[in-house]
């Protein structure tokens, strides 16, 4: 997926390109854990479409949640959600940020590939 350290760097629209696609990834994984949010809450707790978002979105991003939790699955399946929302935020910081890091890195390389190669300075 990404270039090995001895390819030159990408260029920037290819950069931006993959940074988009990276973006996106993150956006569809973002989606992909609201609903499974929000049908937990819906099947659960038996609460309308807008308060299941309101309560998997705050779960999602680390805030907890937004109505009192009634029955008892609705209780497990929020703790259940709220570790799978941890691992979830975690993967999605990577997947959006993997192409940044990556270039940060591979510059670094690239550079320092070039400094090998130089000849020393003779006096």
């Amino acid at each position: 997926m990404f270039e090995h350290r001895s390819k030159p760097l990408l260029p920037r629209r290819q950069y931006y390109l993959r940074l988009a696609r990276s973006v996106g990834t993150g956006l569809l994984v973002i989606v992909f854990a609201l609903g499974v949010g929000m049908v937990g809450y819906r099947t659960f707790e038996g609460m309308s479409w807008v308060d299941a978002f309101v309560n998997a979105a705050m779960i999602l991003s680390g805030m907890g949640p937004v109505s009192t939790l009634q029955t008892g699955g609705g209780k497990i399946f929020a703790g259940c959600y709220a570790l799978f929302s941890g691992l979830a935020f975690i993967a999605i910081l990577g997947i959006i940020f993997a192409p940044a890091v990556h270039r940060f890195l591979h510059r670094f390389h690239v550079e320092e590939a070039k400094r090998a190669a130089k000849p020393p300075d003779q006096p």
